[in-house]
C-alpha cells in the first residue's frame, strides 16, 4: 500500500492510526534499511538488532519529526547513529580499536551464511572496512544504495562538495587497496 509521506507522518502521530502507520512505515523503509545498516555493521544478527532499535526510535519520536526533511532521511540519521553508536560500544566492550574490529567483522563474513558474496566481494568489502568513518558511510550510500548526494547531505549534515570530494578519496582508496591485492 502506498501512501505520502506527508500523511503517514501524520497518521504515526495521532493515537487512532498510529499502529496501523507503524505497520507501513516498517513494511516501506525495513528493507532499505536493513542494508544501509549491514553495511555499517556487516553482520546479519547485530544488523537485525539495530534495526529494531531504529524503528524503535523513530516510534518514540515521531512526535518531534518537524518535517524539515523528508521522514526516510531522518530515519537514515537515526540508523546510522545507531549504527555507529553500536560498533563504538562493541569496540569498546572487546578493548579493541573500531578499525581492528572492522577487520574481524570483514573476516567473520567468510562464515556468514547470510554473506553470498565472492572474495572479490570480501575484497572489497575489506578495502570499505579500512577507510575512514565519514568516506565509508559516504560511498556506501552512494556506490551501493545509489542515494543522491542531496539526500546524502541531509542524511550525514554535511555540504555536497564535501560528500563529493570524500567520495573521490573513497574510490581512489579503494582502487588502490584491490590494485594492491
Amino acid at each position: 500500500m502506498e501512501i505520502a509521506e506527508d500523511v503517514l507522518v501524520l497518521q504515526l502521530k495521532q493515537k487512532s492510526t498510529q499502529a496501523k502507520a507503524f505497520e507501513i512505515l516498517v513494511d516501506t523503509y525495513k528493507e532499505r534499511l536493513y542494508w544501509h545498516i549491514r553495511r555499517i555493521i556487516l553482520d546479519h544478527d547485530n544488523t537485525d538488532d539495530v534495526l529494531q532499535n531504529t524503528f524503535i526510535k523513530v516510534f518514540r519520536n515521531i512526535d518531534g519529526f518537524k518535517g524539515d526533511s523528508k521522514l526516510y532521511t531522518w530515519m537514515y540519521r537515526i540508523a546510522t547513529n545507531e549504527a555507529l553508536s553500536f560498533l563504538k560500544m562493541e569496540s569498546h566492550k572487546l578493548k579493541i580499536s573500531n578499525d581492528e574490529l572492522m577487520v574481524e567483522k570483514i573476516d567473520n563474513l567468510r562464515a556468514d551464511v547470510y554473506f553470498d558474496g565472492d572474495e572479490i566481494q570480501l575484497q572489497l568489502q575489506h578495502a570499505i572496512a579500512l577507510l575512514p568513518k565519514k568516506q565509508k558511510l559516504v560511498f556506501n550510500m552512494k556506490y551501493f544504495q545509489e542515494l543522491k548526494y542531496e539526500e546524502i547531505s541531509e542524511i550525514l549534515d554535511t555540504s555536497v562538495g564535501g560528500l563529493k570530494a570524500s567520495y573521490h578519496l573513497a574510490t581512489k582508496k579503494i582502487e588502490a587497496y584491490l590494485k594492491g591485492i
